[in-house]
């Protein structure tokens, strides 16, 4: 019975040495992908090359326009200050809807769901028009009360500042989704520790709570920037001189319509990928321990 069996692997192995090696269905299938893809590369490279209407020439001479320059440079501030009103309103939101407090929860979750709501061009064109409901924005005592100061609503409210509301809240609506998912990722045994070691609340908040929720905060705190940074391209409704307003004044003399849209595009580009590589030094900061404590677990 061995010799036979012995004798019935050799000739199953001669005839399987012996057998053409077929190439399987899943190496095939990605080699095809793998060719259109490359085919669909080439053709889109071959057309921005040799179509004479992208216009290089004129692209690169408007890339250090000053007024170019100058929409750059009112993005990045525009960017920085929305998303600071983001998280200096987002923050205390979050708390509010992580706290035991229902009315906290209520005025929380009511901000929440209405600046995510309306759109941000809605809101940008509404607070451009505030003059229209409130013509002076007064502070005093209400319901007829005496006023202590009082300016007019058109010059409180300008295109920069219709633009830092509208795009603010909106922001500070989404920080505070991010932050509240952050601080509820933290283990409640923490929070029990910290509370046996005597720290208060707001000791407890920003001593443990917060540290432990930044890895989690993060990624997505680094996507709403980047999305910040593109969406201050609506503030050119309300004539804010911004990258895209900036491009708009320059092709509306010019007629240069498509070059100065692409030039816009590449300082779109360059900014989100600046902004990339700070969030992953921030991501990596901040998972180091996370991962220290990933591979000890694995060992």
């Amino acid at each position: 019975m061995v010799a036979s069996s012995t004798l019935l692997d050799m000739e199953f192995g001669d005839r399987a040495r012996a057998a053409p090696r077929m190439l399987s269905p899943g190496n095939g299938g990605r080699w095809i992908a793998i060719g259109l893809i490359g085919l669909a590369v080439a053709w889109v490279v071959y057309q921005i090359l040799v179509n004479p209407g992208f216009q290089w020439p004129v692209v690169a001479d408007f890339m250090l326009d000053p007024t170019v320059l100058e929409g750059v440079g009112m993005t990045i501030k525009l960017t920085i200050l929305v998303m600071m009103i983001g998280m200096v309103i987002g923050v205390p939101i979050a708390v509010m809807n992580v706290s035991q407090s229902r009315l906290l929860k209520l005025c929380g979750g009511a901000f929440i769901w209405f600046f995510r709501g309306v759109p941000p061009l809605v809101q940008l064109v509404f607070w451009y028009n505030l003059a229209s409901l409130f013509p002076d924005l007064m502070l005093g005592i209400p319901f007829g009360g005496p006023k202590f100061f009082s300016v007019s609503s058109t010059d409180a409210i300008s295109s920069f500042g219709a633009a830092m509301l509208g795009l603010g809240l909106v922001e500070a609506a989404y920080m505070a989704e991010i932050v509240r998912g952050g601080l509820v990722a933290v283990d409640p045994g923490q929070v029990e520790a910290s509370k046996a070691l005597g720290h208060g609340p707001f000791q407890t908040l920003r001593m443990v709570i917060l540290p432990q929720a930044m890895k989690v905060i993060i990624p997505p705190t680094g996507n709403q920037f980047i999305g910040a940074l593109k969406f201050t391209s609506l503030a050119s409704v309300v004539a804010l001189g911004e990258l895209m307003h900036s491009v708009e004044l320059v092709y509306s003399n010019n007629f240069q319509i498509v070059p100065l849209l692409i030039v816009a595009a590449l300082w779109y580009v360059i900014m989100v990928s600046i902004l990339t590589v700070g969030q992953h030094f921030l991501e990596r900061h901040y998972s180091r321990g996370f991962r220290q404590k990933t591979m000890g677990a694995g060992a």
